[in-house]
């Protein structure tokens, strides 16, 4: 009976705490106003950098995707990093960069692939010294035509450090993927309106470009260009947030799953180190980020073990001849017929595994 009783109250901390979470920032947050100064008419100087490495499928496209933005175009440079592809990449964004004269594109090559922080720091060094606003975004990442406008609006609140935007399937409305990114935009943008997120889309992500110079070089120890420097800039006290009112499209790749696991990677090097890097660095300041910060650090390193200690205690329980054991485990079964579930089981699954990997390979660098 006490290894029943253990299962259970393990299952209903991993689940309802998530739950929880969720109605809680449903309810109360997410459709509260910014309580931030919004300019539709900002026009800051933006420089958008792109990190490439083998990405000769989609750079044209990309670059087409940025020149059709609805922004003035003597406000916008575009910097390619390309990490040593050899399919043709940065050939193909010389042709782009020559027939289109009219947008500023600097193509800076490194020899060797490094990863995807050293090559932005490599292109950080490369950014006009009028530039306001840094956007990072990846080659396969698709915006809707008015993106940048409705993201430098927020910027004209000077609360406001870095921002990132939602995320869907491109032409996967009915893939899992999908029904994890209509939970997980909820939770970042309700984060966002009580101060800050700590996960940031590297598809699209912006930073205020002074608060970029105060942290110094992209820090290097999780991979990422995104989740880091935003919460870096949250810890400083400035907004880190999620807005609502853009899309931003990527496609589901055949790797989706070796992606899924790297980045769930990251996030747990995230999540373990950046508060003592801000502390580290002089930039701390206690706000409400710090509660919202604790809540995601259990939700991404702890919860995941809590559903597997389960597990393995039932198994025991049942092992021992436990027949309410036996039932908690056939209904836990049967509610995977369930597609919500099942994704939320990936996801945690995801996580474990990249708490595991990382003792050994923290994958810093991404492959094709």
């Amino acid at each position: 009976m006490l290894l029943e009783l253990i299962a259970i109250a393990l299952i209903v901390v991993h689940f309802g705490v998530p739950v929880s979470y969720y109605w809680y920032l449903r309810k109360k947050w997410l459709n509260k106003p910014w309580n931030l100064r919004e300019d539709p008419e900002y026009r800051p100087k933006v420089t958008i950098i792109i990190p490439t490495y083998r990405e000769a499928k989609y750079i044209i496209r990309k670059l087409d995707n940025i020149y059709q933005q609805d922004y003035p175009r003597d406000r916008l440079e575009v910097i390619v990093v390309d990490s040593a592809s050899d399919d043709g990449t940065p050939e193909l964004v010389k042709k782009w960069a020559k027939m289109h004269s009219n947008i500023r594109v600097i193509l800076l090559q490194e020899p060797i692939r490094r990863g995807m922080v050293p090559a932005l720091n490599y292109a950080l060094k490369h950014v006009s010294k009028d530039s306001d606003i840094i956007i990072f975004t990846d080659a396969d990442a698709f915006w809707e035509v008015d993106t940048i406008k409705k993201v430098t609006k927020y910027f004209a609140d000077t609360s406001v450090g870095a921002v990132t935007t939602c995320i869907a399937p491109l032409n996967g409305e009915k893939h899992i993927e999908a029904i994890y990114r209509s939970y997980y935009n909820v939770v970042r943008i309700g984060e966002s309106k009580i101060h800050s997120t700590p996960v940031h889309n590297g598809a699209l992500v912006a930073f205020r470009k002074k608060l970029l110079n105060r942290i110094g070089n992209l820090p290097t120890y999780t991979g990422n260009d995104d989740s880091t420097p935003a919460s870096l800039i949250a810890f400083m006290g400035y907004r880190a947030i999620q807005i609502n009112d853009t899309i931003v499209k990527e496609p589901i790749r055949k790797d989706q799953v070796s992606r899924k696991i790297r980045r769930a990677q990251h996030l747990v090097l995230h999540f373990i180190y950046t508060k003592n890097y801000a502390r580290k660095c002089g930039i701390y300041k206690r706000t409400l980020f710090n509660r919202i910060w604790y809540i995601e650090l259990f939700l991404h390193i702890m919860n995941p073990w809590l559903l597997l200690i389960a597990l393995a205690t039932l198994i025991v329980s049942i092992l021992m001849g436990n027949l309410i054991s036996a039932l908690i485990l056939a209904l836990g079964i049967i509610v995977t017929c369930f597609k919500q579930f099942r994704v939320w089981l990936v996801t945690q699954l995801y996580l474990m595994i990249a708490i595991v990997k990382n003792l050994w390979n923290r994958e810093i660098m991404w492959e094709r």
